[in-house]
């Protein structure tokens, strides 16, 4: 709760002489938050010093506050809204808040913001505002734009997961530049902690048959793939209860695409996603179905007997796939460059074990919508560069809507 003026003064005073130094200023600002650059707030103190004593008093005090605290802006906003001479009366000061600031608040919620703001009591008698009590409303949480009751869950989070924009990042690893920047897990710690849903992780062949993160064909360096899954399983619903999305770009052998299955078998445990939470073979399950679950987005083998509409475990121990949607779809030149001095038919051996990770994310290139809405399964899902994303919504943009409602579109 934000504390009267006066108050925040008195408790500010610490050696209870009456008069304010600049330390014991600073510390009053504080109390009433009140923000400002300490040299202009220096400059203030100095000029309002008129007695040359390094500290103020009584209306050296007042001064100092009221040219801190001074916008014009707010001097007019109050004006419009005032009725008695330097008040703003409860009614108008509803009207504030439910014209400029789009709330809707009842006359006791009204009356409850001025008695926690008002610092004067002969103000709060009337149930009314001065510019003072004004200002520090609106430099309270309560006054901000941001709408409070949205720090929780208000939306509907039962529908299918193809249904909600999911936060994403790109190159995740890094910390600096695409081309020579470091790698780090601490990269993945600072998306989670911001809240990121899906991050990304090009794998490769790393020494020791351990595979490692780094992005291909640069000169960014390199961080194990088992240190990131570690990363990941500590921090990955610290800041949301809902599903995470590990986006694989593969580039790893059949033995240490095997070891990152058992890196994230073991060290993920009951949060890797592997077997379907329902029955539904219509749509994905919900972010509701599948809190404090961690998906896998990747290549995976076809069943002989069901081919793609089975979301399963392959009967295969490992086989070729495509390679052409995942690093191709990248915008980065270096990458870019490698890719398309390759065949058109470059395929990757996949391994069965990590191919049976991935349940509902099976990447597949985009052809069209069309051969997606015949040929394609709501468990799969396409990456887009920024700029065909961008095309393709300026040019057919009812279908990409009716396509990412069934299915998971990355870009």
């Amino acid at each position: 709760d934000a504390l009267p003026i006066y108050n925040a003064l008195r408790k500010a005073d610490k050696n209870k002489d009456n008069k304010m130094n600049y330390k014991e200023l600073k510390s009053f600002m504080k109390a009433v938050n009140i923000q400002a650059d300490d040299r202009y707030a220096k400059k203030i103190f100095e000029k309002c010093d008129k007695s040359n004593t390094q500290a103020l008093e009584d209306e050296e005090i007042e001064e100092f506050y009221r040219i801190l605290t001074q916008r014009k802006e707010i001097d007019v906003l109050f004006s419009e809204y005032e009725k008695m001479k330097g008040l703003m009366p409860s009614d108008t000061f509803m009207e504030f808040l439910t014209y400029e600031q789009r709330k809707m608040v009842s006359a006791e919620q009204v009356s409850a913001l001025i008695d926690k703001y008002e610092p004067s009591e002969a103000a709060k008698k009337q149930n009314a505002m001065t510019k003072d009590g004004f200002l520090m409303y609106l430099l309270s949480e309560d006054g901000g734009i941001f709408n409070v009751e949205h720090k929780k869950v208000y939306q509907d989070m039962t529908l299918p997961l193809s249904q909600y924009y999911i936060s994403s990042s790109h190159n995740t690893y890094l910390m600096e530049d695409q081309l020579k920047g470091p790698s780090s897990t601490e990269a993945y710690i600072r998306a989670l902690s911001r809240g990121c849903r899906c991050l990304e992780l090009d794998c490769w062949n790393g020494p020791n048959s351990e595979p490692v993160i780094y992005h291909g064909y640069t000169l960014t360096s390199k961080i194990l793939f088992v240190d990131v899954m570690k990363a990941i399983k500590n921090y990955a619903f610290k800041a949301s209860p809902y599903p995470v999305i590990i986006s694989l770009e593969n580039h790893c052998s059949i033995d240490q695409q095997m070891v990152m299955a058992k890196h994230m078998k073991t060290i993920l445990g009951d949060m890797l996603l592997m077997a379907p939470p329902d029955n539904n073979l219509t749509d994905l399950p919900s972010p509701e179905q599948l809190k404090g679950k961690i998906l896998v987005k990747g290549k995976k083998l076809k069943r002989v007997d069901d081919g793609l509409a089975h979301n399963g475990p392959s009967n295969a121990e490992a086989a070729d796939v495509s390679d052409e949607d995942e690093a191709a779809e990248m915008e980065d030149e270096s990458v870019k460059n490698h890719v398309s001095s390759k065949s058109e038919s470059s395929k990757l051996k996949l391994a069965k074990e990590l191919s049976d990770l991935v349940v509902y994310c099976k990447s597949v290139h985009f052809r069209s919508f069309e051969y997606a809405k015949e040929h394609q399964t709501f468990s799969e899902m396409s990456s887009l560069t920024e700029g065909k994303a961008s095309k393709l919504a300026n040019e057919s943009g009812t279908q990409f809507i009716v396509h990412n409602t069934k299915q998971i579109g990355r870009a």
